[in-house]
């Protein structure tokens, strides 16, 4: 048998997705910007397309701006803010938990001068709103916030975030990579100035992402060329993947919505009571519906990881982009975890395609696979 519960890293395609991207493959594959009738279809399906995923979030069509992908939309959203309107003040913020596009991009702009706060959270992984509110100063550009996190699922409390920022006259951003479409996003009630968004986390394609840039708000474009996506994004758009996202957003169902968080409950409660000495990572409510992050004291993710793929399960460490480092995931040492204790955690993300029979499978070959590296384990022995 095969789970794979790794669908914070990706998700499958939809079949649904799949026949759509085909169709703009090969049937449909003018160029946008070309006049004759190939052209014209592409660009009507990037225009239909643009409504739908507005529609999503509350927004306008013309405040969609397509990119390659969630890492793009962080890299465009919080470089094109901070270079646009670097002559208001050079200090930035984000947090200590935030996916490597926006921590690194926010280390970049460090070393090009901009001072960064990087705002503590507590050991759920929620922002201390009380810091982000005396960290704010006249010199202050742009907060970053993280809706979702990736490692942990923490849903933020981002209506509040929103109200500060708009207080305090300073851009607000939150990477929505992992959120979108499961959790609720209104940007107008939320005070959202900028948001990013990626298809392949929600059963679309991989390639193709979204940034949303609030109308009036003034970023610089970080890729020259052409004329498209409102100035602020050059290159010919990526018809099959855009409609494939649009696609994808169509395809949620709030009852499969329900059924996942379930599902996820059903497994964590049953980890946690059966398999000593665990911990599961982030809020147990206010948790993205897909998303159970936990630690297996005394043992070695790694190792966990690669029995259970043995067996046919596909895990992750943490996120998906730091599964190959040594060294502990910092979302796990910013809530606290030790990192003696942090390199136990293991990722199970699941999906509107998750059974429950995978689940229980997936837990008889974790109850044993623990319980055989505690063995092994010194400090499990002691």
């Amino acid at each position: 048998m095969r789970a794979y519960l790794d669908n914070g890293a990706t998700t499958m395609a939809a079949p649904e997705v799949v026949k759509v991207v085909n169709e703009y493959f090969t049937d449909k594959y003018g160029n946008a910007s070309s006049l004759h009738r190939l052209g014209q279809e592409a660009k009507e399906a990037l225009e239909n397309s643009r409504e739908i995923i507005a529609k999503a979030i509350n927004a306008e069509p013309k405040e969609i701006i397509f990119t390659s992908g969630g890492s793009e939309s962080d890299n465009l959203a919080i470089k094109g803010a901070a270079y646009a309107n670097k002559d208001g003040g050079n200090h930035i913020i984000t947090t200590k938990i935030e996916h490597h596009a926006v921590e690194n991009s926010f280390e970049s702009l460090e070393k090009e001068g901009f001072k960064v706060t990087w705002l503590n959270v507590d050991k759920e992984g929620f922002v201390e709103l009380e810091q982000l509110k005396k960290e704010i100063t006249a010199k202050t550009i742009l907060v970053s916030i993280i809706h979702a996190n990736n490692e942990i699922g923490t849903v933020q409390d981002i209506e509040k975030i929103g109200r500060i920022c708009k207080e305090k006259k300073v851009l607000f951003h939150t990477d929505a990579v992992q959120s979108f479409t499961k959790v609720p996003i209104d940007v107008k009630k939320m005070n959202i100035d900028l948001a990013s968004f990626s298809a392949h986390k929600l059963h679309g394609p991989k390639g193709i992402g979204a940034l949303y840039v609030k109308k009036g708000t003034k970023i610089k474009k970080m890729i020259d060329g052409g004329h498209q996506e409102n100035e602020l994004r050059a290159g010919t758009e990526n018809i099959p993947g855009i409609a494939g996202f649009a696609k994808a957003v169509e395809l949620v169902n709030e009852a499969e919505l329900k059924k996942t968080a379930e599902l996820r409950d059903y497994f964590v409660e049953k980890v946690l009571k059966e398999i000593p000495e665990t911990i599961l990572n982030g809020s147990r409510t206010k948790r993205l519906c897909n998303n159970a992050s936990i630690t297996f004291k005394y043992i070695e993710g790694e190792a966990l990881l690669l029995r259970l793929d043995d067996k046919g399960i596909s895990v992750s460490t943490g996120s998906a982009c730091s599964s190959t480092e040594l060294k502990p995931s910092h979302v796990l040492t910013a809530i606290g975890l030790p990192a003696a204790i942090a390199h136990g955690t293991t990722r199970f993300t699941l999906s509107r395609y998750t059974t429950k029979e995978e689940l229980d499978y997936t837990f008889n070959v974790l109850k044993e696979e623990v319980a055989e590296l505690r063995k092994m384990s010194p400090l499990w022995r002691k």
